[in-house]
């Protein structure tokens, strides 16, 4: 574990620690949701403020990836954007899918936030198979 992070590059540690510090905060937000801390909210403004709040660390991890893309050298930055777009790609059409299918057949609605893990799902899926700057 110790030689991996020898081998590390600053980009790539400080893109671990934003992703770390961010994802913190989301998870902490969400479980405390989970346990019912934002039961009692009835003031819109309130309830928007919570909504802002959860979305923060996800617009943050965004933020990361990109700057993880602009900080790394040319190869490492052009592998990232390619596995970007395509996750980007492909979870936009599985949406489109599903909200068509909402609309049209009577599927199951699924909330919008979803394509967040949708996207690093798909992210996760396509990476193997981008593996080259070409």
């Amino acid at each position: 574990m110790l030689g991996i992070a020898k081998t590390q590059t600053s980009a790539s540690r400080r893109y671990v620690v934003r992703t770390v510090a961010f994802m913190s905060g989301y998870v902490a937000i969400n479980v405390a949701a989970i346990f019912g801390a934002f039961d009692d909210i009835e003031s819109p403004v309130a309830a928007w403020a919570l909504a802002l709040a959860v979305s923060a660390p996800v617009v943050g991890q965004i933020w990361a990836t990109l700057s993880l893309m602009r900080e790394s050298d040319e190869f490492v930055r052009a592998v990232t954007a390619k596995q970007f777009i395509l996750a980007a790609g492909l979870a936009m059409a599985i949406a489109s899918v599903w909200g068509f299918g909402e609309s049209y057949a009577d599927a199951q609605h699924i909330p919008a936030w979803i394509i967040y893990p949708l996207f690093w799902a798909c992210f996760g899926f396509a990476a193997p198979f981008v593996r080259s700057s070409r």
